[in-house]
Order: structure tokens, then sequence, then C-alpha cells
């Protein structure tokens, strides 16, 4: 489901986390990572939500907890930031699964405990 298109405000995004990364480096949790993103977000002058509700639905009945995106950027890119050793594949899924609730087609997921962020992105399209 990766795709190799790269979109404006993708690369923009991108290059937004690439700034957090050279400043922070990793080995910090996942909430300055969160807060240092949305400090350069709006400094970019991108639109976003942080810790946006997505609500969880089963059969049309609410089961009374949502579901939290890090990020929306301009209403059609979901963020997912982790701190983690290694991406798996429920980070994958859970992307996917915010993207799909969420109609967003688009999404970047972001391992800032890498010693190069590249190594901790991955692009998904629905």
């Amino acid at each position: 489901m990766a795709d190799d298109v790269r979109d404006p405000l993708t690369q923009k995004v991108i290059g937004t986390a690439i700034e957090v990364h050279r400043e922070l480096g990793p080995g910090l949790l996942e909430s300055i990572y969160q807060r240092a993103m949305a400090v350069e977000l709006g400094l970019q002058g991108l639109a976003f939500v942080a810790q946006k509700p997505l609500p969880a639905v089963y059969k049309g009945v609410s089961l009374g907890d949502d579901m939290f995106m890090d990020f929306v950027v301009e209403d059609r890119l979901v963020v997912e930031l982790k701190a983690v050793d290694a991406l798996i594949g429920v980070h994958e899924a859970q992307l996917l699964t915010y993207m799909k609730l969420s109609k967003i087609r688009t999404g970047l997921l972001l391992n800032f405990n890498e010693k190069l962020l590249k190594d901790g992105l991955k692009r998904m399209v629905l």
C-alpha cells in the first residue's frame, strides 16, 4: 500500500520532521517529538490538528473510547509519530486504520528513534 509518488504536502511535512529530528536527535519520548512537530508545523504555516479524536464505533454503536491521530495536516494527511526501536507491522496497521476510519487517503509513519529519520519513515496511500 505504499506509494512512491510524492506530493508537495507530504514532502513539506517530511521536511518538517527532518528539521525536528535534526534539532532533537533520537532517544526522546514520543510526546516531546509531538510538541516539537506542532511548533514546526506552525512555523511552516501548515494547518493541522494535533491529537485529533477518532471515534471508535462498532456496528453503528459508539464504544465510548476515542482513538487519537497524532496529527491531521491540511485535512488530507494523517501523521503518526513513534519513538521506538523499530517500526513493526502493528504500527503500519494503526496508521492504515486511522486513514480508513477518517477517510484520509494519505498517511505518514515517522519513527524519531532512528539515527537517520529517513530510515524510520513510511508513506502510505489507500
